[in-house]
């Protein structure tokens, strides 16, 4: 029996033949010629699975699983733009710090990282093209020199390598953990306990693609949080990521039955604000040329100040 495969827009399924012996998912699924034939290299197939994108028999799906006999595996692969029709577009873009090296921007909320289904332009990507344009070709694709990403409506920092080198560097960090990235936060609901530790992993949701969920199948998640202040029917919050999952602390909350306030996917929207109280607000690194330690902060922005106060907060941060 061979293996199987059909395309259903973008999206691949495969049944594992009898010959699949016992070899790596990542390796397995670069030796189909499907894949090839469109452009998914093995680094890019591992990249997918880090995303949530491959599930193994309906669960999501670790680039050094094992692929066996009658196993049924299913790649998608979300749409993209060439990198070629990447333009440079002159977004004004809030720069924290920069050098020949990195560039550490302070994202407003609204503004996607890089192009995707329904923003094939306009992105932070295009903004640091015109600003910076020796960023093209650094780490490929449609993501040159981005290291890590803020969802769309989530605002704060974010630090892009401009040299391939630098990039390797900051990679390196976040794979090993010693990237510190804090966020502040609104819930909904009295937190308790007051501080803790958030561990249940996250993976796609089966039922709706475009959502991610806490799945027994998923990557580990780990979220840190304190208690900032509590007012009305509301939590302050200060969290820190150890992990880097998509939506992570989004879908964390929410798992705990305390919704990031304003957030339509998760919990509810809010007539207050058009986007969910969640902002990046201090990134720490290690240089990637000079070693030293690094610790930038971002204000929480204007909207979320008059939220604070408009909910009873007595003092916007």
């Amino acid at each position: 029996m061979t293996a199987d495969a059909a395309v259903v827009g973008a999206e691949y399924a495969f049944l594992a033949g009898e010959n699949a012996g016992a070899g790596r998912l990542d390796a397995w699924l670069a030796g189909r010629s499907e894949m090839a034939e469109a452009g998914l290299s093995r680094s890019r197939l591992q990249s997918l699975a880090m995303e949530g994108n491959i599930t193994l028999n309906g669960a999501p799906a670790r680039s050094a699983q094992r692929v066996r006999p009658g196993d049924a595996i299913k790649v998608w692969v979300p749409p993209v733009r060439a990198p070629e029709d990447l333009v440079p577009q002159d977004i004004p873009i809030g720069v924290v710090y920069e050098d020949e090296h990195v560039v550490v921007v302070d994202k407003p909320a609204g503004l996607p990282v890089h192009p995707g289904p329904g923003h094939p332009d306009g992105t932070l990507v295009n903004a640091l093209l015109a600003r910076c344009p020796d960023i093209r070709g650094i780490g490929g694709e449609l993501r040159p020199g981005i290291v890590h990403r803020l969802d769309r409506d989530t605002s704060g920092l974010l630090v892009v390598a401009k040299t391939q080198l630098a990039l390797q560097n900051l990679a390196e960090q976040m794979m090993r953990r010693d990237m510190r990235k804090e966020y502040t936060a609104v819930c909904v609901g009295l937190v308790t306990p007051e501080s803790g530790t958030i561990d249940a992993p996250i993976g796609r949701d089966p039922r709706h693609r475009q959502r991610m969920a806490v799945n027994v199948g998923g990557r580990e998640a780990r979220t840190h949080y304190q208690t900032v202040e509590t007012f009305g029917a509301h939590t302050l919050l200060a969290l820190r990521l150890e992990t880097g999952r998509t939506h992570q602390i989004r879908v964390h909350l929410a798992y705990l039955g305390y919704p990031v306030f304003g957030d339509e996917v998760y919990g509810e929207a809010s007539p207050l604000l058009d986007r969910q109280f969640l902002h990046a607000a201090r990134l720490g690194f290690r240089h990637p040329e000079s070693g030293e330690w690094m610790e930038h902060r971002a204000p929480l922005p204007p909207e979320l100040k008059g939220v604070l106060q408009a909910i009873g907060h007595r003092s916007a941060l």
